[in-house]
């Protein structure tokens, strides 16, 4: 079956909820390593993104350059 890709906004909702989680001591110790490297992901998948949609406005302002 194939994955789900995670939208940027998405992404940004969930590491703001699990942030939330863990300042408001909601997170359970022994969930807080697997929340961690969750979040570590979505990072990795919006860094991703921001570089993804940066090249193609350059690239759009470079065409209307020419």
């Amino acid at each position: 079956m194939a994955k789900k890709k995670t939208s940027y906004r998405d992404a940004i909702t969930e590491i703001e909820e699990t942030i939330a989680s863990i300042e408001n001591d909601e997170l359970d110790v022994d969930d807080l390593s697997e929340k961690v490297k969750r979040v570590s992901e979505l990072l990795v998948i919006c860094k991703e993104k921001l570089h993804n949609t940066e090249k193609e406005v350059e690239k759009i302002l470079n065409e209307m350059d020419e």
